[in-house]
């Protein structure tokens, strides 16, 4: 689950456009979040975006793989290829992200 650094780099020029971007080492790989939502994650040199029934089609018909369990989908390789089309496919699971119920983070209890 490394990511080369050379490639987050890569990956975060490429997600600048859309504004205020930051990613966070997580598990191996790194999230990548908007306005606090986490709309993508990088795991083993592979870019994956937030999809929900507004999206998920257009990555199965592009063939992409889900990480599962959770609801990321690798961007398909003609994606990347277009700075326009990482474009809106990262604005469509930037509006995913924001639209997926927050959950609440479980707190411990004092013993």
């Amino acid at each position: 689950m490394a990511v080369d650094p050379g490639y987050m780099e890569y990956v975060m020029e490429m997600l600048q456009p859309l504004g205020v971007v930051t990613s966070r080492s997580m598990f191996g790989g790194y999230g990548v979040f908007e306005s606090g939502d986490m709309f993508a994650l990088v795991s083993s040199d592979t870019l994956y975006f937030k999809a929900d029934d507004s999206n998920r089609a257009a990555y199965e018909n592009a063939g992409s793989t889900q990480f599962k369990p959770m609801p990321y989908w690798e961007v398909p390789a003609e994606v990347l290829d277009s700075e326009a089309e990482v474009k809106g496919w990262a604005q469509l699971s930037i509006e995913a992200a924001h639209a997926a119920p927050n959950k609440k983070r479980r707190t411990r209890k004092k013993s």
